[in-house]
C-alpha cells in the first residue's frame, strides 16, 4: 500500500539525509520525495510517498520521525482530504509534421509546450498522479526521449471532509 507522509522540519543542513536514512534503515522504498521551504524560511515541508506493507510499520516510522531533533510535525495524509500535485517535463520525438497532433493532445490536459527543437518537443504538465500518468501514456507512441518528474507534493485541503474516492480500491484478505 502506498502512503503519503508529510513532515515539517527545520531548514538546516543534513536534515534530509538523516530522514531518508531512517527510511532506508527500515527498508522502506521512497517512491517520491519533494522538499521545499514553507512560508517560514526556517522551516521546510517534506512530502514522501512510500510503499508500506502494513499500517503498523507506517505508525512505527512516524514515531521514529517524531523522535528526530529537527522534525517539528509528521502526518500521514493518505486518507485525508488533500491537494496533491506533481510536475513532469517530457521530451518526445516530434517531427514538424507531428507538432499539430501533439498540440491537440496538450490542450485538454492543460499542459504547456515549453521547448521545440528540430526533431523534439518538451512539454510540461502539472496535476495529480493519474493525470500525469495518462498524459505520458498518450505521448508514448511518439517516442519519449526523457522524463523528469518532481514527485508528489501535498497538504490538507481547507475543508476536512473525509476522502471518498469511488475509484480507490482496497483489497481485503
Amino acid at each position: 500500500m502506498k502512503r503519503t507522509i508529510t513532515a515539517l522540519v527545520n531548514n538546516t543542513s543534513g536534515v534530509l539525509n538523516r530522514i531518508t536514512g531512517l527510511f532506508a534503515r527500515r527498508h522502506y522504498n521512497i517512491e517520491s520525495i519533494t522538499v521545499g521551504v514553507t512560508e517560514n524560511p526556517s522551516i521546510s515541508r517534506m512530502t514522501f510517498v512510500v510503499a508500506a506493507d502494513s499500517m503498523e510499520n507506517v505508525e512505527q516510522v512516524i514515531k521514529q520521525l517524531n523522535k528526530q531533533v529537527d522534525v517539528l510535525k509528521v502526518k500521514d495524509i493518505t486518507d485525508e482530504s488533500i491537494v496533491a500535485r506533481e510536475l513532469a517535463l517530457i521530451k518526445i520525438v516530434a517531427t514538424p509534421q507531428q507538432r499539430g497532433e501533439v498540440a491537440a493532445l496538450v490542450n485538454p490536459f492543460r499542459a504547456t509546450i515549453i521547448d521545440v527543437g528540430r526533431e523534439s518537443m518538451t512539454i510540461q504538465i502539472t496535476g495529480d498522479h493519474p493525470k500525469v500518468e495518462a498524459f505520458i501514456d498518450l505521448l508514448r507512441p511518439y517516442g519519449i526521449k526523457e522524463i523528469a518528474r518532481t514527485g508528489i507534493t501535498a497538504f490538507n485541503r481547507s475543508t476536512k471532509k473525509p476522502v471518498h474516492d469511488p475509484y480507490r480500491l482496497t483489497l481485503i484478505n
